[in-house]
């Protein structure tokens, strides 16, 4: 098996929708709006989309043998893992991409009311979520009774950040991550492009067998309307796209004015108010881990290529001096 050329950008597409909105149906209308189809040219669903996002060949690994048909229903169920195999394929997605639409599939969105900064999002090494009981200061395991003051994990998170958008092995990988979205969205504007093409192709040759009496006027309204109606989506996204494109290639170039920001962000941490600083948390966090002397930070759009380490707290969390950062 090999990547499609013209399914594999689209196929990507939908991952960084997820990733980026976090809701199928967001994604299903999305695509369908800016004039995507599937494989048989229909308009995607909730479960098309559902379907993608569960098949783990974007990632490289094709499962067979996995499904059965029910003989009473005659629908497709799952058989036991333990039946499963598994093939190794070329990868559209990176494995980062992919832990990032997985997590946001099980993740449960903090309320809106959230009124701590990590809440939601701080869990304990034994695995239960760790909670600011009432008329404490600290986050409180239920479990096990690990616990780390409120103003510790804000400082160690603050200095995850610092290092994470200054260190220069980060902008490093950040630079060849800039130019890999960008070889990307070429592909997808070149499928774009090949759609754009067949979609003009099927219009022509019903209007040329209109002319020749081959079709009736009715029969030609019906069949015409819906290539019309996806190739003016097409036309109005394909320059959608080719924005986008000249905005990553510009972003590359503007790299020192991004890592400007960057340090600028990191300074100001601590007179942001509440509001700004738990929407960045919610952007860019996946989980906070608080174990027995150190904090594991998983942050989203990390280079997969980055090593860890970790967050330590022999003298109390403030004075952690090395990180771990999974992801």
């Amino acid at each position: 098996m090999i990547p499609d050329p013209d399914e594999a950008p689209v196929r990507v597409l939908v991952h960084e929708l997820f990733a980026e909105h976090g809701k199928i149906k967001r994604v299903a209308r999305i695509l369908n709006e800016r004039g995507y189809r599937t494989r048989r040219g229909a308009a995607f669903t909730d479960t098309t989309i559902a379907r993608l996002l569960e098949d783990p060949t974007a990632k490289g690994v094709h499962r067979v043998n996995y499904t059965r048909t029910d003989d009473r229903k005659g629908a497709w169920v799952h058989k036991p893992e333990s039946e499963w195999v598994y093939q190794s394929v070329p990868a559209i997605i990176s494995d980062e991409l992919w832990d990032r639409c997985a997590s946001r599939q099980k993740q449960i969105a903090p309320g809106r009311g959230a009124v701590h900064l990590f809440a939601g999002f701080a869990y304990c090494a034994c695995g239960q979520k760790m909670y600011v009981w009432a008329n404490s200061p600290k986050y409180i395991c239920s479990a096990c009774r690990n616990k780390i003051p409120v103003d510790d994990l804000e400082e160690v998170f603050r200095a995850q950040l610092s290092q994470f958008l200054l260190s220069p092995s980060e902008i490093a990988a950040h630079a060849q991550a800039a130019s890999e979205a960008v070889r990307e969205k070429e592909a997808l504007v070149q499928s774009v492009e090949a759609d754009l093409k067949k979609a003009s192709g099927e219009s022509d040759k019903l209007y040329a067998l209109y002319m020749a009496d081959g079709i009736t006027k009715e029969e030609f309204a019906r069949a015409h309307r819906p290539v019309v109606e996806r190739r003016s989506q097409l036309e109005d996204e394909l320059p959608r796209l080719e924005a986008e494109l000249d905005f990553l290639k510009i972003g590359i170039v503007s790299r020192e004015a991004a890592l400007s920001d960057a340090r600028d962000l990191a300074s100001r941490w601590g007179s942001l108010p509440f509001p700004e600083k738990r929407q960045i948390i919610e952007t860019i966090t996946d989980r906070v881990v608080i174990g027995k002397g150190e904090v594991d930070i998983t942050l989203l759009y990390t280079p997969s290529a980055i090593p860890a380490g970790k967050a330590t707290h022999a003298q109390g969390f403030i004075a952690a001096t090395s990180w771990k950062r999974a992801g």
